[in-house]
Protein backbone atom coordinates (compact mmCIF):
# COMPACT_ATOMS: atom_id res chain seq x y z
CA UNK A 1 0.00 0.00 0.00
CA UNK A 2 1.19 3.45 -0.74
CA UNK A 3 1.24 6.30 1.77
CA UNK A 4 -1.28 8.31 -0.25
CA UNK A 5 -3.78 5.43 -0.20
CA UNK A 6 -3.33 5.05 3.55
CA UNK A 7 -4.05 8.76 3.99
CA UNK A 8 -7.05 9.00 1.61
CA UNK A 9 -8.84 5.84 2.72
CA UNK A 10 -9.72 7.10 6.24
CA UNK A 11 -10.76 10.45 4.80
CA UNK A 12 -13.10 8.82 2.28
CA UNK A 13 -14.50 6.56 4.99
CA UNK A 14 -15.16 9.48 7.31
CA UNK A 15 -16.92 11.42 4.52
CA UNK A 16 -19.13 8.43 3.71
CA UNK A 17 -20.11 7.95 7.36
CA UNK A 18 -20.73 11.67 7.79
CA UNK A 19 -23.06 11.74 4.78
CA UNK A 20 -25.00 8.78 6.18
CA UNK A 21 -25.31 10.48 9.55
CA UNK A 22 -26.41 13.74 7.95
CA UNK A 23 -29.06 11.89 5.93
CA UNK A 24 -30.39 10.23 9.08
CA UNK A 25 -30.57 13.58 10.90
CA UNK A 26 -32.51 15.18 8.05
CA UNK A 27 -34.95 12.28 7.93
CA UNK A 28 -35.45 12.40 11.70
CA UNK A 29 -36.23 16.13 11.58
CA UNK A 30 -39.02 15.80 9.05
CA UNK A 31 -42.21 14.72 10.75
CA UNK A 32 -44.09 11.94 8.99
CA UNK A 33 -47.54 12.80 7.71
CA UNK A 34 -50.35 11.48 9.88
CA UNK A 35 -51.79 8.25 8.54
CA UNK A 36 -55.45 8.60 7.69
CA UNK A 37 -57.44 5.41 7.65
CA UNK A 38 -59.21 4.90 4.32
CA UNK A 39 -62.96 5.21 4.44
CA UNK A 40 -64.72 1.88 4.30
CA UNK A 41 -66.52 1.44 1.00
CA UNK A 42 -69.92 -0.11 1.65
CA UNK A 43 -70.81 -3.20 -0.35
CA UNK A 44 -73.30 -2.50 -3.15
CA UNK A 45 -76.90 -3.35 -2.34
CA UNK A 46 -79.03 -5.69 -4.41
CA UNK A 47 -80.86 -2.72 -5.88
CA UNK A 48 -77.59 -1.17 -7.00
CA UNK A 49 -76.46 -4.48 -8.49
CA UNK A 50 -79.74 -4.80 -10.40
CA UNK A 51 -79.46 -1.21 -11.66
CA UNK A 52 -75.88 -1.87 -12.81
CA UNK A 53 -76.92 -5.07 -14.60
CA UNK A 54 -79.81 -3.22 -16.26
CA UNK A 55 -77.46 -0.41 -17.28
CA UNK A 56 -75.06 -2.95 -18.80
CA UNK A 57 -77.92 -4.56 -20.69
CA UNK A 58 -79.06 -1.21 -22.08
CA UNK A 59 -75.53 -0.37 -23.20
CA UNK A 60 -75.19 -3.75 -24.90
CA UNK A 61 -78.53 -3.26 -26.66
CA UNK A 62 -77.56 0.22 -27.83
CA UNK A 63 -74.24 -1.05 -29.13
CA UNK A 64 -75.90 -3.91 -30.98
CA UNK A 65 -78.56 -1.60 -32.40
CA UNK A 66 -75.87 0.75 -33.72
CA UNK A 67 -74.11 -2.18 -35.37
CA UNK A 68 -77.38 -3.32 -36.91
CA UNK A 69 -78.18 0.18 -38.20
CA UNK A 70 -74.71 0.45 -39.72
CA UNK A 71 -75.08 -2.94 -41.38
CA UNK A 72 -78.53 -1.98 -42.71
CA UNK A 73 -77.27 1.37 -43.99
CA UNK A 74 -74.36 -0.37 -45.66
CA UNK A 75 -76.71 -2.96 -47.13
CA UNK A 76 -79.14 -0.34 -48.47
CA UNK A 77 -76.35 1.62 -50.14
CA UNK A 78 -75.05 -1.47 -51.85
CA UNK A 79 -78.43 -2.96 -52.73
CA UNK A 80 -78.98 -2.96 -56.45
CA UNK A 81 -80.25 -5.63 -58.79
CA UNK A 82 -76.71 -6.83 -59.27
CA UNK A 83 -75.91 -6.88 -55.54
CA UNK A 84 -78.88 -8.57 -53.91
CA UNK A 85 -76.42 -10.83 -52.17
CA UNK A 86 -75.02 -7.87 -50.19
CA UNK A 87 -78.52 -6.83 -49.17
CA UNK A 88 -79.24 -10.37 -48.02
CA UNK A 89 -76.04 -10.32 -45.95
CA UNK A 90 -77.08 -7.04 -44.35
CA UNK A 91 -80.49 -8.50 -43.59
CA UNK A 92 -78.86 -11.48 -41.94
CA UNK A 93 -76.55 -9.18 -39.99
CA UNK A 94 -79.53 -7.20 -38.72
CA UNK A 95 -81.34 -10.41 -37.84
CA UNK A 96 -78.28 -11.79 -36.05
CA UNK A 97 -77.80 -8.52 -34.20
CA UNK A 98 -81.42 -8.59 -33.09
CA UNK A 99 -81.05 -12.15 -31.86
CA UNK A 100 -77.86 -11.21 -30.03
CA UNK A 101 -79.57 -8.27 -28.38
CA UNK A 102 -82.52 -10.41 -27.34
CA UNK A 103 -80.22 -13.11 -25.96
CA UNK A 104 -78.24 -10.48 -24.05
CA UNK A 105 -81.43 -9.05 -22.55
CA UNK A 106 -82.63 -12.54 -21.57
CA UNK A 107 -79.28 -13.30 -20.00
CA UNK A 108 -79.32 -10.04 -18.06
CA UNK A 109 -82.90 -10.71 -16.99
CA UNK A 110 -81.98 -14.13 -15.67
CA UNK A 111 -78.98 -12.68 -13.83
CA UNK A 112 -81.20 -10.03 -12.27
CA UNK A 113 -83.88 -12.60 -11.47
CA UNK A 114 -81.38 -14.79 -9.66
CA UNK A 115 -80.62 -11.93 -7.28
CA UNK A 116 -84.21 -10.83 -6.61
CA UNK A 117 -85.88 -12.90 -3.87
CA UNK A 118 -89.21 -14.51 -4.73
CA UNK A 119 -88.54 -15.06 -8.43
CA UNK A 120 -88.36 -18.42 -10.16
CA UNK A 121 -84.73 -17.82 -11.14
CA UNK A 122 -83.83 -17.09 -7.52
CA UNK A 123 -85.50 -20.30 -6.33
CA UNK A 124 -83.75 -22.30 -9.09
CA UNK A 125 -80.39 -20.79 -8.20
CA UNK A 126 -80.81 -21.80 -4.56
CA UNK A 127 -81.27 -25.47 -5.50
Amino acid sequence: MTKSLIRTLPAALSLALASLGLSAVVQAQTAPAPVVAPAAVPAPTTTEKVKEAGHDAVEATEHTAKKAAKATKHGVKKATKATKKAARKAGHAVEDAGHSAANGMRKAGHAIGEKVPGTAENEAAKK
